[in-house]
Order: C-alpha cells, then structure tokens, then sequence
C-alpha cells in the first residue's frame, strides 16, 4: 500500500461523507482510508460502512484527546509507505493523488503539503475566511499555495511524510494548537526534505461563522508564542505583523477616541461658551480632524480588502463579509500573540498557554 489517508474526525459524519465520495472519484488508487473517531458524540460510523464496498476503508473510535493525537493513533494502525494526513473538513479533487504521484516522481522529498481553496458550493462566510486566510494583504499568502522562498510548512488539513519518518519522529506532539508546525519544523531538524505540492490542493471548508473563525486565529496567536518557546528560530517577521496591525487599530482608535471628545468639548464650547465660540469650533474641527485621520487607514484597508476579494471571488457579497473576515484573521491572531508574549515572554510563565480549551474542532 502506497498511501495511508489519517482522518480525525469529532462529530462531522455530514463532513466526513463528502470528503469519503471525493475519495471514490480519485483518478489514481493505491491508498487506504483510516477514519479515527475522537470520542464523538455524533459517530460517523454508519458513514463508513456505505463506503466499505468502494474504499480500502478502517474504522476506530477512542476517547477525546483531540487531532494530534487522534493522528497518531490512526498512524500507529496503518500500512501505508505515505502518510497523507486530512482535516475531516476537506474535499479532494479528482486529481489529488494523481498530482501527489506526479511530484514525488519530479523530485525526492520525504514530507509534503499541498495548498487549499474554497470550493464554490462553500457559504459566503466561508469564501471570506478562505480569502483572509490566503491572501497577500491578510497573511502575506504564505498560506495560499504559492512557491515559497523560505521552507514550507506543512498542515495538518493536508500534510503528507513518509510512514518510518513519522514514527522515527514520534508523530504530533502533546500541544494542544500549534502541533502541526512544531511537526513540520520537527521534520527539518532531522534533515528531512519537505516540499510545498502546489497542484495537490484540497478544497477546505475552514471556520462556518466568524465567532469560531476568532477562536481559532486566536488560538494560533498563543500557538506561535509557544512555538516560539520551543524553537526560538522559528519566529519570522511576517509572524509579528498581526500583533503590529493590532497594536496599530488599537492606536488608531485611540485617536479617534481622542478626536471625539475634543469634538464633544468644541460643541459645548461653541453652543455654551459665549465668547469662546470661536474657540470652540477650533476645537471641534480639530476633533473632526483627528477622527476622519484615524479611520482613513482603516478605510483605506478595507477599499483594498473589498476589491481584491471580490476579483478573486467575483462576488460583492463576498467583497464585503471579506473586510471583516480578514480583520478578524488580524486581530484575533495578533491579540492571541500578544496576550502569550506578556504572559510568557514578559511575565516569565513557564506552562504552555491555551485558550478555548474545548475547541480544538470548533
């Protein structure tokens, strides 16, 4: 057996159904699908066993422990050369194991990742954070499947490592967000080679509502900071712009703030000042002054956010759910970096940092 498909899966049969049909229209074969259920309440087993028939298919359920470990445990259980490990959330096209077999017979790697998309059947909301997620103004498109000059980190929604690396690597580590990077730098300090498979793409249905879309760029803000802890060279710069562009909104808003109350004052000046009227419109055009300052960058971003989404996207609706999307993306990392590094990198706490405990699929 060539491949060895790992699915975590925690309450998503729905998800889990698509993702096993896209197996069935696969071009190419020589894989085994390894479904591992990680104390769902939702099982998905009767899913499963539609697919028997079709698909080299093993089934497992184990109590809660969340994804990395939920990998290690279908790893541990399969026969593959390759590990292809996916997000139960993902759809593959036709053509995914075919590119897979085109790259690793271009050029020998002993790890891999592929990039994701959104699909056009996705919500709305979903196309949003599929943009934030990808797109040179949110994250520098360091996650939208474009060859990287830097080393490329795989991801756990579609992350590929030959079966004796693995477990000569001991698999995902025990953190609880982040244990995919800490993987993927793992694997380059043994001296692996790790590649970026551009035409091994997935479709990836990520947050559905931009509530759980906070928590989980939250998650990965205090995620890098424990990153960082461990691997002090694994910190880049473009990793420090979230928390930049978050120090920078809160500042903004401070101005604005600031432009509100002088613009408050010089009314009352104007209408209850007597002889400092004059004064006091000096003072309410100053204010208005500060004010229209302060959200002119913020509008700017926006303009730019809204047109660049909607060419991708060719979609107005889109174009808009986009602007806050990808704020979120910015200020839920930056703050989840920011609230990690004061608690750890300034305050001197040794434990690792976690938030939103129960949401490692939510």
């Amino acid at each position: 057996m060539k491949y060895s498909l790992i699915i975590p899966v925690y309450n998503r049969p729905d998800e889990v159904d698509e993702l096993l049909a896209s197996l069935c229209s696969q071009t190419s074969g020589g894989f085994e699908v390894v479904v591992v259920e990680d104390g769902s309440d939702v099982p998905c087993r009767d899913v499963v066993e539609r697919y028997a028939d079709r698909l080299t298919i093993k089934y497992y359920t184990k109590p809660n422990s969340g994804p990395g470990q939920t990998r290690n445990y279908g790893a541990e259980r399969s026969e593959g050369e390759w590990l292809i490990v996916l997000d139960s959330d993902v759809v593959l096209p036709p053509g995914y194991i075919a590119a897979v077999d085109e790259e690793l017979a271009a050029t020998a790697c002993e790890a891999f990742g592929g990039p994701d998309r959104a699909h056009e059947s996705f919500s709305p909301v979903q196309k949003a954070i599929n943009y934030s997620m990808t797109s040179f103004f949110t994250t520098g498109g360091i996650r939208g499947g474009r060859r990287k000059l830097d080393k490329f980190y795989p991801r756990s929604f579609n992350m590929g490592v030959r079966a004796d690396l693995y477990r000569r690597l001991g698999g995902f580590s025990k953190m609880r967000f982040g244990e995919d990077i800490d993987f993927s730098i793992r694997i380059f300090k043994s001296g692996a080679r790790c590649r970026l498979f551009p035409g091994a793409w997935v479709w990836h249905k990520r947050r559905t509502d931009f509530r759980k879309f906070f928590r989980q760029v939250h998650n990965s803000g205090i995620a890098r900071v424990n990153l960082y802890k461990k691997y002090p060279e694994s910190l880049k710069l473009v990793h420090l712009l979230p928390a930049l562009f978050t120090i920078g909104v809160a500042l903004l808003a401070v101005v604005f703030l600031a432009g509100l109350v002088h613009l408050g004052l010089g009314l009352w000046m104007g209408f209850f000042g007597g002889s400092g009227c004059n004064m006091g419109l000096v003072v309410a055009y100053f204010g208005g002054a500060l004010m229209v300052v302060s959200l002119l960058p913020l509008l700017l971003y926006s303009l730019i956010i809204l047109v660049d989404s909607w060419a991708r996207n060719r979609s107005l609706h889109v174009g808009l759910l986009s602007i806050p999307a990808s704020f979120i993306q910015l200020l839920g990392y930056g703050s989840g970096f920011l609230r990690a590094w004061w608690l750890r990198c300034i305050c001197g706490r040794n434990e690792e940092l976690q938030a939103f405990k129960d949401s490692f699929y939510k």
